[in-house]
């Protein structure tokens, strides 16, 4: 699983290969030159402020950089800053259609993608060998993601409140929604598009739920 960490260590990373500190990585991708800032990493109190997608897909444009060179350079070692060598902290993992994930024959009954034949990327080793990654159709998931948008999702992460979701009806709707709240009997669902309603299913309406752990532009 990618740690907060990591990701500012990639950032200071590609910053570096370019020839720029973090606050001119920023300008280069059209942000505010505070944007990766030291001082932006932690809230006042604290708690850990991750990156935005966004701020990471207009950096990552703007120097032509694709997710996969950013991913190798979250390597706590000599290689991962090399940005070379990294092969074996990588996983690979299948990208599934967003239509796909609603159909029969795509995951088995715990939620595992099965099968073969899919496009595959590397992403940094995770605890969760059957994670997978989903590409985004449509507008329903609007701002937080868009339409050919990539999302790691890990079956056997554990979920709290306020968690990124993705869910799969036994009818065969795929969702991606912010966790509410879970109890024994049901799951309630926040749609991060609000102009689609809120989500309360029952557990016996559910086929499985997974965390989105991370997602690319």
């Amino acid at each position: 699983m990618l740690k907060h960490a990591d990701i500012w260590r990639a950032i200071d990373r590609l910053a570096q290969r370019h020839g720029l500190s973090a606050s001119g990585l920023a300008k280069r991708g059209g942000l505010d030159p505070t944007t990766f800032n030291k001082s932006k990493r932690t809230t006042p109190d604290g708690k850990l402020r991750w990156p935005s997608t966004e701020s990471i897909a207009k950096v990552l444009e703007a120097t032509g950089s694709s997710f996969t060179e950013f991913v190798s350079l979250t390597g706590d070692g000599v290689a991962g800053a090399a940005g070379a060598g990294m092969a074996g902290a990588l996983q690979r993992v299948p990208v599934i259609g967003y239509a796909q994930a609603g159909n029969e024959g795509y995951f088995d009954d715990a939620g595992y993608p099965v099968g073969n034949g899919w496009d595959e990327l590397e992403f940094p080793q995770m605890a969760d060998p059957h994670a997978y990654a989903l590409e985004v159709s449509g507008d329903s998931m609007e701002p937080v993601y868009r339409d050919g948008d990539i999302i790691i999702v890990s079956p056997t992460a554990s979920l709290r409140k306020g968690d990124r979701v993705v869910v799969r009806t036994k009818g065969g709707e795929v969702m991606a929604k912010q966790l509410a709240r879970q109890t024994a009997t049901k799951v309630e669902l926040i749609s991060l598009n609000r102009a689609h309603p809120d989500r309360s299913l029952t557990m016996p309406e559910i086929a499985w739920i997974a965390r989105i752990m991370w997602a690319s532009q």
